[in-house]
């Protein structure tokens, strides 16, 4: 749903107070108010308990008559009207959910959606009222009373009933309080649903961030007033799928490892490398032979071979193939991933020669 900056506003709050009177004195509810909703955007009404929300919602429906300040809904200041006048307007204009369902227990869901549509004088109530139903995959329970409904089933006849007249405006005062998560989500799906297929405005209050996050803006309440208005990316914005990337290429931010990690992170895969002997010839027995260095551990050196002595040859099972340079990883951390002696996986080898003597 893309939001029409440019809309015609359908709902304006100015400087809109409400105080109510106690027993401890005047208790300010609401205090100075200005907002304007555009026709098509879903507003969200976010705030702790006792900020004010569904006060303010009470008022922007008529249902409650500010102390102070103008309420314009599609032009008309209902504000200035009286009970029964503002109970007309709302009979085509205004769409109410609330958290209590508040369904006629006498009725079947059939005959409770069609009650809005009979007293708006509307031809074939009954069957626009079936149509309803339909549209909330109740079509099913048609003739079935409050008390045979659950909780969820009684919310989307509640939903079908607020909706049936084509309003404007649909308020929706804690619509998924009183119902599991599950099924509560349902409900959210199919009212922003509905709402998009027919351009309505929806009002929202809720507790729930995740579920104001859906909405084009949220509006934070706090001691009654408007803390902030938040623009979100809305119901229809999705992020866009990255692009695949090129085989062989890493797109990780994170720079590559070097190999002295991959053998100690991946052992399976530096034990398969190890099992292949690599096809060279073997050292000539009189190639001087050199030591790799070894980690410092504080100990004195071992003592150097004699200028006379020829050092031995070096033993083909004693340090299999390995992808890592051995200046990187001591000796004891790859035997601590290559558990298995050398002896066991090396390959066939011809004897070595003779080795000399070495000097003790």
């Amino acid at each position: 749903m893309v939001r029409l900056i440019d809309a015609e506003p359908v709902l304006k709050l100015e400087a809109v107070r409400l105080t109510l009177g106690s027993l401890a004195g005047p208790v300010n509810i609401l205090n100075g108010i200005e907002l304007v909703v555009r026709q098509g955007e879903a507003i969200g009404l976010v705030g702790p308990s006792g900020s004010g929300k569904s006060t303010m919602l009470m008022v922007m429906t008529g249902l409650e008559r500010p102390t102070s300040g103008r309420v314009l809904v599609k032009s008309r200041e209902i504000s200035a009207m009286s009970e029964d006048e503002s109970a007309r307007f709302r009979r085509g204009n205004v769409g109410i959910v609330f958290q209590s369902f508040h369904l006629i227990p006498t009725m079947t869901a059939l005959e409770n959606v069609a009650v809005p549509l009979e007293l708006a004088l509307v031809p074939d109530a009954f069957e626009k009222a079936r149509q309803e139903l339909v549209n909330v995959g109740l079509g099913h329970r048609l003739e079935h009373y409050p008390s045979q409904l659950s909780g969820g089933e009684q919310q989307r006849v509640a939903l079908a009933r607020a909706l049936a007249p084509r309003p404007s405006l649909v308020f929706a005062d804690e619509p998924t309080g009183n119902l599991d998560g599950r099924t509560g989500a349902e409900i959210v799906e199919m009212m922003f649903r509905l709402q998009r297929e027919r351009g309505s405005t929806l009002v929202l209050v809720t507790h729930d961030e995740a579920l104001a996050r859906r909405c084009d803006r949220i509006v934070r309440l706090r001691d009654g007033r408007i803390e902030a208005i938040e623009d979100t990316p809305g119901e229809a914005s999705v992020e866009p799928a990255p692009a695949p990337a090129p085989v062989g290429i890493s797109v990780s931010p994170e720079p590559a490892a070097p190999l002295a990690t991959v053998a100690i992170v991946a052992p399976a895969a530096a034990a398969a490398v190890e099992h292949v002997a690599p096809e060279a010839d073997p050292a000539p027995a009189d190639r001087p032979h050199t030591a790799a260095p070894e980690p410092s551990t504080g100990e004195p050196p071992a003592p150097a071979l004699s200028a006379e002595a020829e050092p031995a040859p070096p033993e083909p099972s004693a340090e299999p193939f390995r992808l890592v340079e051995e200046d990187t990883v001591p000796t004891d951390a790859l035997a601590a991933i290559d558990p298995v002696p050398a002896s066991e996986h090396a390959p066939a080898a011809e004897p070595p020669a003779p080795a000399a003597a070495r000097v003790e």
